[in-house]
Parts: C-alpha cells; structure tokens; sequence
C-alpha cells in the first residue's frame, strides 16, 4: 500500500466530510466515512492513526478537526500556487477548470513556445517559455503541470529542474522518475483508459468486478 494510494483516501475523506458538513453533521464515526467510500472502517482508523487524525471510541471524530487537519496534511489550508507548461487542449482546460480553487489550488500562468498563444493579459496570463525561470523564483512557485508533446518533454523537464520546481504532474506521453529534488507524478491519459477499459471488459466477461489496485 503506497502513500500515494493513502493521500488519494484522504482526499476521498475531506470531500464526504465537506458532504457531512454541509448537512449539518458534527460528528461522525469511521463507518459513516468508510461506508459511502467502499471501504473499511478499520482502514479509516489506520489512515487517521498515521497523520494523527484523533477521535474517541464513544464520540467518533469531529468534522471540523478531521477537516482541519486533513487540509494541514494536504497543504489546502494555504493557497498552492502552480503553473502549466504547454498550453496545448491539455493545457488550456486545465486552466479554464475551476475546480482546483476548493483545495487551494490556483493556476497562476501558464507558459508555451508558441508565440500565437502568448497572453499577457487575462485572469491566467500565458507567457513566453522564456520567462519561465524568473516567474518561478519571483513567485516562489514549487509545483508545475508539464503538458507537452514527447519532443518536448526533456527539455522542459531541464528548464523546471532549472527553475528549482519541486514538483511535476507530468502528462507528456514520456515517463520521468522522480529523484531527490524533484518529484514527478506520471499520468498518461491513454494508459489510464486502457487501464480501465481492461477492467471493464473483464466485467463483462466474468460478470465480475476485478478490484483496481490502483485505488
């Protein structure tokens, strides 16, 4: 069981409790948690235990406090200000999606080769991948979305490690690993369908669900 696949459950566990939240729920239970998440109650406690989420056997756990610390945990509690390189129909709907703001996430520019897609102006400027490394540091960015072709991937990976970016969300179709600077979240759109289609076509098959280990 990775870390990766635990920070994934926390995320699942800070949106049921904003759920919970929102009708009115001040305390719950790790059933209540585990339940609507198909997963078990134990499996909740061992997770809360590890990022010492605390609750009691008789009261269960308070909305607020789990959601506090889960926000602490994940870096919501503070705005993640990140940038997109490639601002291709990735790129591009990546930054009109609004829906990073509710975990403190705001996409702050976005950087292309192309100069017909330079937009100085605008809620999310797009500049020139020229300006790239001042932008960083003048802002104290640490996460980046690289969003390019595989002919150009390496070397935009060498002008973030340039920029002393900590963080990549990569979905150029090449993989890079991660080293001790720089972590790289691979996510390869074609593999990930694929994935899931196997899944799928082995339900219909068998007529049974495979579980995911993934998730």
């Amino acid at each position: 069981m990775t870390i990766q696949n635990r920070i994934n459950r926390l995320l699942s566990y800070k949106h049921l409790l904003n759920r919970f939240k929102s009708l009115g729920m001040v305390r719950v239970f790790s059933d209540n948690i585990a339940d609507p998440l198909g997963i078990s109650a134990s499996l909740v406690r061992k997770d809360f235990g590890i990022f010492g989420i605390s609750g009691s056997q008789k009261g269960g756990y308070t909305v607020n406090d789990v959601l506090a610390r889960i926000n602490e945990i994940l870096g919501s509690n503070e705005i993640q200000k990140v940038v997109i390189v490639g601002v291709g129909r990735i790129g591009e709907a990546l930054m009109s999606y609004g829906g990073f703001q509710k975990d403190g996430i705001k996409i702050v520019a976005g950087f292309d080769i192309d100069v017909n897609k330079i937009k100085k102006t605008g809620e999310i400027p797009v500049k020139s991948i020229e300006e790239l490394e001042d932008f960083v540091r003048e802002n104290n960015i640490s996460v980046a979305i690289m969003a390019v072709p595989d002919i150009a991937a390496q070397q935009t990976l060498e002008r973030l490690k340039a920029a002393k970016i900590k963080g990549i969300l990569n979905f150029s179709p090449l993989k890079f690993k991660s080293t001790e600077e720089i972590t790289i979240n691979n996510f390869n759109i074609e593999n990930e369908l694929v994935n899931l289609i196997y899944f799928v076509n082995e339900y219909k098959k068998n007529g049974k669900k495979i579980i995911n280990t993934k998730q």
